[in-house]
């Protein structure tokens, strides 16, 4: 079954320019630090960073 899942993946157009993004950012609310993560194209990587 996860054979069939990953074969699936890869067989999608533009997988191969999908890259995970994890972004450090410190709450307001209590000071500790929160994790933003998503999946996105490689191109749009640098304005997932930029973004705040």
């Amino acid at each position: 079954m996860a054979k069939k899942a990953v074969a699936t993946f890869a067989a999608k157009a533009g997988a191969k320019s999908m890259v995970r993004c994890i972004r450090m950012e410190k709450s307001p609310k209590t000071g500790a630090y929160v994790f933003t993560e998503q999946v996105i194209e490689e191109a749009k990587a640098k304005e997932f960073f930029e973004k705040k």
